[in-house]
């Protein structure tokens, strides 16, 4: 039996972590993440609180949104976020475990 993965290397917040290296010190908002990653948004924000928990993403409020619309919340990785951006990216992703095929059942 091998090393149990990380709980913040499954894909889904390994994609996460490379939309926000991309820019590290860029403030992302989630809608904008979402549309990167393809994650949709019941995915990508436990996610996004997972990491911030793990102090690996700062949060904040968007300072003077413009009139008419609320406030967003907005992301960035951490120091301690964007060595783990780059940990991750030098690891291969783990591969999913193919789930064993059942024998065709003949006359069916």
């Amino acid at each position: 039996m091998g090393v149990p993965a990380r709980p913040d290397s499954s894909p889904q917040t390994r994609a996460v972590f490379t939309a926000l290296h991309h820019q590290p010190a860029q403030w992302r908002y989630g809608y904008d993440i979402c549309r990167e990653t393809g994650l949709a948004s019941g995915t990508l924000y436990p996610i996004l609180g997972r990491l911030t928990d793990r102090g690996l993403l700062e949060t904040r409020w968007e300072d003077d949104p413009p009139e008419g619309r609320p406030r967003r919340h907005l992301y960035r990785l951490t120091a301690q976020g964007a060595a783990r951006a780059v940990e991750l990216a030098r690891q291969p992703a783990r591969a999913r475990p193919v789930p064993a095929r059942r024998p065709a059942v003949e006359g069916a």
